[in-house]
């Protein structure tokens, strides 16, 4: 199984002069934690990582020989996605090979989410992981609320996300032929385009925050600092 650590995104919310995913959190960079987090993981076999234009040479200075390529990313998310897609297919037996997409701007992913993916992996052909939903959500249009679905039904989707390669491959192939969908995650990509294969969900953690904002980051490093902290 192939991990694909997806950096290649610009960070704008964030507010920084550089890649997010380039900043430090307890010493490494964000996309170091996932790297390692991925490389580490049994049933991992390789690390792909995805960065930005311009950032790939450094990205390969700090993972070292934790990953089998550093390549570039592309415009969106879902054409830094294609072009590892793309790398993939070109070494791969798509039918038999399964790729678990993380983002890098979730620093904080445990050894037993990974572990679950790839377990889940073995058995199903496409996963997203997911948290449930403590808030009641609301559906509202310009600023009335039109809904109120059962919160027993909601869940707020984590990375990794993982499949087998020939199915997100053939998704995103569809998906590209369509211009007017603009995704956000890989999950979406095949619940649109391939709707007869069932997405299973792995139970995420509330630990693997995404960072988004510097208050995301600040939030990390208590969580990190808690873990490692004696008796916790």
């Amino acid at each position: 199984m192939v991990a694909v650590v997806l950096g290649g995104g610009a960070g704008t919310r964030f507010g920084a002069a550089r890649p997010k995913q380039l900043l430090t959190l307890a010493g490494k960079t964000l996309v170091e934690h996932c790297v390692t987090a991925f490389a580490s993981a049994p049933g991992i076999d390789e690390v792909l990582l995805v960065m930005g234009p311009g950032f790939t040479d450094e990205a390969a200075r700090l993972v070292g020989g934790q990953v089998s390529a550093v390549i570039e990313g592309g415009v969106g998310r879902a054409d830094s996605v294609r072009n590892a897609l793309a790398h993939l297919s070109a070494r791969y037996a798509a039918d038999s090979t399964g790729v678990l997409f993380h983002d890098a701007a979730r620093p904080l992913v445990d050894q037993r989410v990974i572990a679950d993916c790839v377990a889940a992996l073995r058995e199903h052909d496409a996963i997203g992981t997911a948290v449930p939903s403590a808030d009641t959500i609301v559906v509202a249009r310009d600023g009335v609320m039109s809904h109120v679905p059962p919160r027993e039904t909601l869940l707020r989707c984590q990375t990794p996300q993982c499949f087998r390669l020939s199915v997100i491959s053939r998704a995103h192939e569809l998906a590209a032929q369509d211009p007017a969908f603009v995704p956000t995650d890989d999950c979406g990509v095949v619940l649109r385009y391939l709707p007869d294969v069932p997405v299973h969900v792995v139970l995420g953690s509330e630990r693997n925050l995404k960072v988004t904002y510097p208050s995301d980051l600040a939030i990390a490093e208590v969580l990190l600092g808690s873990q490692a902290s004696p008796g916790s």
